[in-house]
């Protein structure tokens, strides 16, 4: 794979924020890291990546931007969970839905399971949520889906996280201001969510990749 100095220092950033983050960087945002006039070189470089087999990209989504893991990851994914080395495997409960749209009421407790390869998340979750909405639709979250939640109360402005709002559970983008902190949809149907002073609100963890079942 030959890249250019440029396109290897994108490389790196992708995967450094998937990795601390558990989403790539947006084409604005991989401008402003290298000083691009516009989102048009952001492009240009992403294309030759992936014409390189170094990333795939999802049309139509916000952040569609995957690694290409080597050939042996790949097919260590592609096999069955119990032809998995044990320290590959994930077992993570379903806890309950989580709101893409306006808050539900927390549906904590679950016997359900899912066996995974740990490639498949960065960083690994602790649990899975089931997703109820489609505010999250730009983001290629969508109604159905089941998303991993790294359990952690920190979280930075920008970071997608799963917060509780009183007793109510949603998945939103945390955008953290001076005197106010908002959640905010990424879908332009919904309105942001500001969190008033007098309510009981909490990060309950950090949104780390997502599954999509069979319909």
């Amino acid at each position: 794979m030959n890249l250019t100095d440029t396109q290897q220092a994108i490389l790196d950033l992708i995967a450094e924020r998937i990795d601390s983050e558990g989403v790539p960087p947006s084409q604005t945002e991989i401008a402003r890291a290298f000083g691009f006039k516009g989102v048009r070189s952001a492009q240009y470089h992403l294309d030759a990546l992936e014409a390189a087999g170094a990333i795939e990209r999802v049309p139509g989504r916000a952040r569609g931007i995957r690694l290409v893991r080597p050939a042996d990851e790949a097919d260590a994914a592609a096999l069955p969970a119990a032809a998995l080395a044990e320290e590959q495997v994930l077992r993570l409960p379903v806890l309950g839905r989580v709101a893409a749209g306006l808050p539900i009421g927390a549906d904590i407790g679950s016997d359900d399971f899912v066996v995974l390869d740990k490639v498949f998340f960065s960083p690994a979750p602790d649990y899975l949520l089931k997703v109820q909405g489609d505010s999250m639709i730009d983001e290629g979250i969508f109604d159905g889906d089941l998303i991993g939640v790294h359990r952690t109360r920190d979280a930075r402005s920008g970071q997608i996280v799963v917060a509780r709002i009183d007793d109510e559970i949603t998945v939103k983008l945390l955008k953290v201001g001076k005197d106010r902190i908002r959640l905010l949809p990424r879908n332009p149907d919904y309105a942001p969510i500001e969190v008033l002073p007098d309510q009981d609100f909490a990060i309950e963890g950090l949104y780390c990749g997502l599954l999509r079942p069979n319909r």
